[in-house]
């Protein structure tokens, strides 16, 4: 896509940051999930009820984060 004018590639290029910066949140999100994931795991399978709180927790916030990403990723869409 080409756009006219130094100013419309430099409002073209901050959106795309724009988009980049949400998928990298939404990476770590997923990431700190599957942590949780692994925590609550390792805790059933050492009898550590800390550890598998932790990795409730850790999934619990990762999940509301996503949801968090969906809300403004609608609030985008709506513009």
């Amino acid at each position: 896509m080409v756009l006219a004018g130094h100013r419309n590639r430099w409002l073209y290029t901050e959106l795309k940051e724009v988009r980049i910066m949400g998928l990298d949140d939404k990476i770590g999100n997923k990431g700190e999930g599957l942590g949780g994931k692994i925590k609550e795991g390792l805790g059933k399978a050492s009898g550590d009820e800390n550890l598998e709180a932790e990795g409730h927790k850790d999934q619990a916030s990762s999940s509301l984060k996503d949801a968090g990403e969906n809300v403004k990723d609608a609030f985008k869409q709506g513009r």
